[in-house]
């Protein structure tokens, strides 16, 4: 266990109950809200921290609330003479939607499990029917029923039982990602369970006895950190405690393997996973481990026949694939099944009765091969365009040679696959239509680079409508992320053709800190090295410029969450590169966040951004959190999102970077917050006020790039 820094209050001023400015909507005359000034200094390795908005922190206090509904109230202020162009935007973005729609059903158990939407109604419908022709649809969870009046309503597991007789189902009903648990008799229709509450949102497994459910709860800091067992109709606290994770670095789940014969309990940081078996047949036997954790190994487990397979990065950057017997007590090594290649990223597996199908990343794009477990044969998935992403797609069943992907590029809507995995025999089973007058062949697709601060080639994803030319006239719309090694892959939007059809030019840079180019691509961007990923950033939005398909003063950048930090960053560093800018969910106080371990995340992110208790990496994060960077000088146009329930980044991030911002942005461009007071991290669950978020995040950036009017199609 690490040594709790001890932080010295220098000063604290008292939270006074002083009036906001009042800014009804539609009233520009009162100017933004001015929060007071109650300055906090904290001493840390000597140096002297001074945070004047810390009491934005109080959710309880009703003066925050009156702060973050003043600032709502001033953005809906600032965008109604743009109400217009939200609404246009709001009905060109629903009308490419098919509002009545169904998923591909997928095979489960006998069973064809799929949701599907209805006109004007805002969630999913979960249904099934049995696999045989003409079968009759049960509707097994209407979300709009459940949702009720709801601000927020986001189903997060959905587990039918192995026998097909039950469903359980985790709810988050604020966004605060704390669950319900419900389980439902499919036979009688009956909710028979309901009582268990506050429970990680993403761990859910039945036993193979139909009655017995494993769930994980979350600890003071939201974490994952222990696995229970539940028998469904009983009261929680008679439910077993299994497993415990003491490490705040660690986040536990547990999980069904698709084979049905393990329940896998995993516990995994940043850089370190682990994971214990037990006999799904035994739910009341002991979890195993598999392999003890060594810091620094990752792996990920999969089952097929009487053979474990691990994909993991033990001495393979890159990760290779290994192998033993299903019998922890036989002595049997490790060995390897698929070596090291360090051209070839392997991201995940998924194992079946006859095959390993392997995710994986080359050049930078994602795609997907197999190996028949028989034979040891190997081939990649063939894919119809190089700027494009596929993955696997919904596979329940472990005894079948059928595999489904879904694949999409920045031209091609979300389309599901099915292949042969012995034939390699390759369906399409549907494509997310797109209403309207949608053709592909309108827009054109590139790959380019930019060179970055120390030479290194970043990959840049660019779509634009045909006839654009880069002759540096161009309103450009550029994002990025570049953190824990995700990867920002190119992907279809229907609400995007609002931006692309207004001339904007739309591209995607795939910068260090995430995992496009491999396991290096993340190092490269993490710890010491994170300034790497916003001087990518701003060598991509350099490169555009100069080579024409932006012009100079008409590109707008935007991030969320991790990529929130680096529009905050790049702000700091380079304001004059950019006329507009949107940080959603913005992680932007990095040290005031990194120093708090009681806040959720901070203490397991120590092995991704450093723990400031040492003090090399508190000098070099203190030199790019955007919050403590701000300086006197003209911004871009600004849009700041967040929401009040978010448990990852809080509210207070952006709200206080809001608030510091007004003190020291001597420009005359927008800087507006706007809070969504019932949602979290991910924003609206309700479909269509999802669109309207995003239509008035458009209007917002189309207005500060001159690019609102549509531009007339090339012939």
């Amino acid at each position: 266990m690490r040594k709790k820094m001890t932080l010295r209050l220098i000063a604290a001023f008292p939270l006074l109950l002083l009036p906001l400015v009042s800014c009804a909507t539609g009233d520009r005359s009162v100017g933004p809200p001015d929060a007071p000034e109650r300055p906090v200094e904290v001493r840390v390795h000597g140096q002297v921290l001074v945070d004047d908005y810390a009491w934005i922190r109080e959710k309880d206090n009703p003066e925050v609330i009156a702060y973050l509904e003043a600032e709502n109230a001033w953005a809906d202020a600032e965008m109604e003479e743009l109400g217009d162009l939200q609404q246009t935007l709001y009905d060109e973005m629903l009308a490419r939607i098919m509002e009545d729609d169904t998923d591909v059903p997928a095979p489960r158990d006998g069973y064809l499990y799929y949701t599907r939407t209805e006109e004007g109604r805002p969630y999913a419908l979960h249904c099934r029917r049995k696999a045989d022709p003409g079968s009759p649809e049960e509707i097994l969870l209407d979300a709009n029923v459940e949702a009720g009046e709801l601000e927020f309503y986001s189903i997060e597991a959905f587990e039918p039982s192995p026998d097909g007789s039950k469903l359980a189902w985790l709810v988050d009903a604020s966004g605060y990602e704390h669950c319900d648990l419900y389980v439902k008799d499919l036979v009688t229709g009956e909710v028979i369970d309901s009582g268990i509450k506050d429970l990680d949102p993403w761990s859910l497994a039945w036993a193979n006895d139909n009655r017995t459910i494993f769930y994980a709860r979350q600890d003071d800091t939201n974490r994952g950190d222990r696995i229970y067992r539940h028998r469904v109709g009983t009261p929680m606290d008679e439910d077993v405690l299994v497993y415990h994770d003491p490490d705040g670095r660690f986040y536990v789940d547990v999980s069904r393997s698709r084979s049905g014969e393990w329940l896998v309990v995993g516990s995994g940081g940043q850089i370190t996973s682990e994971s214990h078996l037990l006999d799904a047949d035994d739910p009341e036997g002991t979890f195993r481990i598999v392999s003890p954790r060594q810091r620094g190994v990752e792996y990920q487990l999969a089952h097929s026949g009487d053979r474990l397979y691990l994909r993991t990065n033990e001495d393979a950057p890159n990760f290779k694939i290994m192998t033993r017997s299903t019998d922890l007590d036989d002595g049997s090594e490790w060995v390897d099944f698929l070596a090291h290649d360090p051209d070839r990223y392997v991201v995940g597996i998924d194992a079946f009765r006859d095959h390993l199908v392997i995710t994986d990343r080359v050049d930078g794009y994602q795609g997907i091969g197999v190996i028949d477990l028989r034979n040891g044969e190997h081939r990649r998935f063939a894919m119809p365009e190089r700027v494009s992403t596929a993955g696997p797609d919904t596979n329940h069943d472990f005894d079948t040679e059928r595999f489904r992907y879904d694949y999409t590029s920045l031209v091609t809507p979300e389309t599901i696959f099915e292949t042969d995995l012995d034939s390699g025999e390759t369906k399409r089973l549907k494509t997310r239509p797109v209403l309207g007058d949608y053709d592909p062949d309108d827009y054109v697709t590139l790959r380019l680079e930019a060179t970055g601060h120390d030479g290194v080639r970043i990959p840049v994803s660019v779509i634009h409508r045909k006839g654009v030319r880069p002759d540096g006239t161009n309103p450009l719309y550029l994002t990025g992320y570049g953190s824990y090694g995700s990867s920002y892959d190119p992907y279809f939007s229907s609400a995007r053709l609002s931006l692309l059809n207004r001339g904007v030019v739309y591209a995607i840079a795939h910068i260090r800190g995430g995992g496009e180019l491999g396991r290096a691509w993340y190092e490269d961007g993490k710890f010491l090295k994170k300034k790497n990923t916003f001087l990518d950033f701003i060598a991509c939005a350099e490169m555009l410029r100069d080579s024409g398909w932006a012009a100079p003063d008409r590109i707008a950048i935007e991030g969320g969450s991790a990529g929130g930090l680096l529009i905050g960053a790049v702000l700091n560093m380079r304001p004059d590169l950019f006329a507009v800018a949107i940080a959603d969910v913005p992680f932007v106080d990095v040290i005031n966040t990194m120093l708090d371990a009681s806040i959720p995340l901070t203490v397991g992110e120590y092995e991704e951004w450093g723990n400031p208790e040492d003090p090399e990496y508190f000098d070099y994060m203190l030199e790019y959190s955007p919050y403590d960077n701000v300086r006197d000088g003209a911004y871009p146009d600004l849009l700041v999102l967040a929401g009040l329930n978010d448990p990852r980044v809080h509210y207070w991030e952006p709200a206080k970077w809001v608030a510091r911002m007004r003190d020291h942005d001597t420009g005359e461009k927008r800087l507006l917050l706007k809070t969504n007071m019932g949602a979290g991290h991910g924003g609206a669950s309700d479909r269509y006020d999802r669109l309207k978020e995003i239509a008035f995040t458009y209007a917002f950036v189309l207005d500060g790039l001159g690019a609102v009017a549509p531009v007339t199609p090339a012939e």
